[in-house]
């Protein structure tokens, strides 16, 4: 007598239980619908796609930081490395080693003009890269996204949006330092509303950021959830870069050099651009009510779809459509072939029951 079954019978207990669990409880449901909606997305390919395009802008961004800055603020160069400072900030794990290796661009009238429309197109990159993200996670249909130009007009947008950003951040640097020279109390608790009045900056700026990127009309409401979340988690990413440069990395840049700077810089970005990915899935899984979704959906043909997994999997074709006057439908059969309503597929013979019995008669054999 074979004992195989029992194993797999159990299993398949608890998966059931476990799915009726996170479908009852929002605060499991909801998670796991938004690593779904994720994996569905190929959010990894998006966050990766985002970290390429930083890592390249990001030094013409710099460039022009800092040529805009030497004219801008002519004759304050403690100003100008405040401000300079306040940027590389963001990224805490290589931002001393950048402050010492970014030059203003120099020259000429007409290099010059070249060189800052260079660093300008260049930079525009990583904004064009967040656009795509956002319209796929919102599946937001190809013909609806804006065309290049607009497309690049946006991102400049975003670029302002950043640098004003930026301006915020430095002020609020520059109130905590003076804090701190009062006294050593007065320091924590500027740093400390610093800190809150950061968070509260970011997640007004990942609001804008969102509508401007997401080519689909979507609300604040909308995405103040996922802006927020966003705000607090890269809160987080600097303070524990912070830390780990003053406790672990001390001496590093002279080990490892341009290695080290490169891959540092990569982890950082790659880790912002997961969060940006990552927040933007939980508002449109929350304002689209994507959830709660099935537990073995993802993992095989034979799970019953919620109406979360029907409306998540019929968003992901809209994405493809390419012209106005196309037409994309989306159907769904059950694993035994009918319809969500019962009804039997196009092309199928509706079974009688009267006239269908349920075996096939036997003919008799006739003889010759």
């Amino acid at each position: 007598m074979s004992a195989g079954p029992e194993p797999r019978q159990a299993g398949s207990r608890i998966t059931a239980t476990l799915d009726r669990f996170q479908r009852r409880h929002p605060w499991a449901g909801l998670p796991l619908a938004v690593v779904y909606k994720f994996i569905d997305d190929q959010g990894h390919v998006l966050a990766a796609l985002i970290t390429y395009y930083a890592f390249v802008s990001l030094f013409p961004l710099l460039l022009l930081l800092v040529t805009l800055l030497g004219y801008a603020l002519n004759g304050n160069e403690e100003l100008q490395l405040q401000v300079l400072d306040s940027a590389l900030s963001q990224f805490p794990v290589i931002g001393e080693q950048l402050t010492t290796n970014i030059d203003p661009l120099q020259g000429k009238v007409l290099g010059l003009v070249v060189g800052i429309l260079g660093s300008l197109y260049g930079g525009l990159g990583v904004a064009q890269a967040c656009q795509n993200a956002m319209n796929k996670v919102w599946a937001v249909p190809r013909n609806a996204r804006p065309n290049p130009i607009k497309a690049r007009g946006i991102s400049l947008l975003l670029l302002l949006l950043l640098a004003g950003g930026v301006g915020i951040t430095t002020m609020l640097s520059a109130l905590t330092t003076s804090a701190e020279e009062y006294g050593s109390d007065l320091g924590v608790g500027a740093r400390i509303l610093a800190t809150v009045l950061s968070v509260a900056v970011n997640a007004v700026l990942f609001v804008v950021a969102f509508q401007l990127m997401t080519a689909e009309h979507v609300t604040a409401r909308q995405v103040r959830g996922g802006a927020l979340a966003a705000a607090v988690c890269w809160q987080v990413l600097q303070q524990i870069g912070t830390y780990y440069v003053g406790h672990e990395l001390k001496g590093a840049s002279a080990t490892y050099g341009v290695f080290g700077l490169v891959l540092g810089l990569l982890a950082w970005i790659h880790l912002g651009a997961l969060v940006i990915v990552l927040c933007a899935e939980y508002s449109v899984v929350r304002a689209k009510k994507l959830w709660p979704r099935s537990l073995l959906a993802p993992f095989t043909d034979n799970a019953k779809l919620t109406e979360g997994d029907r409306r998540a999997y019929s968003s992901y074709p809209m994405t493809e459509k390419h012209k106005d006057f196309e037409t994309v439908d989306v159907d769904f059969h059950e694993p035994d072939g009918s319809q969500p309503d019962g009804s039997q597929p196009d092309g199928a013979a509706e079974p009688d029951s009267q006239d269908a019995p349920s075996r096939p008669r036997r003919g008799r054999r006739r003889r010759g």
